[in-house]
């Protein structure tokens, strides 16, 4: 049956204000990152958990810092952090109870001592993070690759203020330590097989050595050590079985069976990543006497097809741009791999959004 000339018109009418509501979820998708912050800031998490896993508001307004003025705008934000799905809701049976608030799986990775993402999302989320991205489109104006994003917003490079910021350092460190605890704790369990036959592993840029120390935990057998700049190796902890070494990844790497790469290529250019390959290849010995190149970062493009876990890819590309990193497809992995005059590879996309990549000699 053909629209009526009515009909049409109001199909475009809504066309248009769908098209509109696309925009505008857009553009406000940053206030969900806030509200996330904020939620953050005030440890509306751990208020939650202290009360068992659900608490109403005025439960939770007894274990938050919060200007008594401000409780009907903490009712709005919990209502943002429902429907996306931070926490949990459970109305009422009678008219006039208080909802209930729960944790979710998503925000039971925020709270407690093990598994808690909070530090790695108090990083994304933070000023300086965030503040990066304001003149994005002036940077596109701008002839790679300096200045860099972050640089052009900073006056420094991030590096150089984890050298000269103590406190920078610290919250990057932190962040990157529970990172590594979160999915090493997973990556031991469903990648087992990966550290079969190895005796010693170095893990290079692995920073105060959790990644290393989940590796122990699970293989006592494997001599771990890790490679990483002085003043960052002057700040790991004593008392644990993990060699420290201070040392440059662009110049050497210390020998072992194996070289663990968490989340360290895509904070560089191509020749930087194949100079740092090089290194490795120079400090493990060949596929059949075991030695190999161990990987963890984003394979853009591998994994789950859904929309969710591709999109995150993409955005993370987007975001490690700021330093003028990249998440590589897996062609540009392997132009880097053979360019390093490595034999062969395989990708293994078992960890979300990210994936195991084994390079051999």
């Amino acid at each position: 049956m053909a629209l009526s000339k009515e009909q049409n018109g109001s199909s475009d009418k809504q066309a248009l204000l769908d098209a509109q509501l696309q925009l505008w979820h857009h553009t406000l998708g940053y206030v969900k990152s806030m509200a996330l912050k904020t939620a953050l800031d005030l440890c509306i998490p751990d208020a939650i958990d202290q009360h068992g896993g659900s608490a109403t508001l005025p439960q939770i307004v007894t274990k938050v810092t919060l200007h008594p003025s401000k409780i009907p705008c903490l009712r709005r934000l919990m209502r943002v952090l429902t429907i996306t799905d931070v926490f949990s809701i459970q109305h009422p049976i009678d008219a006039g109870g208080e909802l209930v608030y729960g944790l979710t799986l998503a925000s039971h990775l925020l709270v407690g001592s093990t598994l808690n993402l909070s530090p790695l999302l108090n990083l994304m989320l933070g000023t300086i993070y965030v503040s990066s991205f304001f003149d994005l489109g002036r940077w596109f104006q701008h002839e790679m690759p300096d200045p860099t994003l972050f640089k052009m917003t900073h006056g420094r490079e991030i590096w150089d203020l984890t050298d000269h910021d103590a406190s920078f350092s610290k919250l990057f460190d932190n962040a990157m330590a529970a990172d590594s605890s979160f999915i090493m704790d997973i990556m031991v369990n469903k990648c087992s097989d990966i550290f079969q036959g190895i005796s010693s592993l170095v893990d290079v840029a692995g920073g105060i050595g959790s990644a290393a120390q989940a590796i122990i935990k699970a293989f006592p057998h494997v001599q771990c050590s890790v490679l990483d700049l002085s003043h960052v190796v002057a700040s790991a902890p004593i008392g644990t079985k993990v060699k420290y070494i201070a040392g440059d990844m662009f110049e050497s790497i210390p020998s072992a069976n194996a070289v663990f790469l968490k989340w360290v290529l895509h904070d560089w250019d191509d020749a930087d990543c194949i100079k740092i390959l090089r290194n490795c290849k120079k400090a493990i010995p060949s596929k059949e006497q075991g030695g190999k190149v161990i990987i963890l970062d984003i394979v853009v493009g591998a994994g789950s097809s859904e929309q969710k876990n591709v999109e995150t890819q993409v955005l993370f590309d987007l975001m490690i741009m700021f330093v003028n990193g990249i998440q590589r497809d897996e062609q540009q992995w392997r132009k880097i791999i053979f360019e390093a005059e490595f034999s062969d590879y395989k990708v293994i996309p078992v960890l979300g959004v990210r994936s195991v990549i084994e390079v051999y000699s």
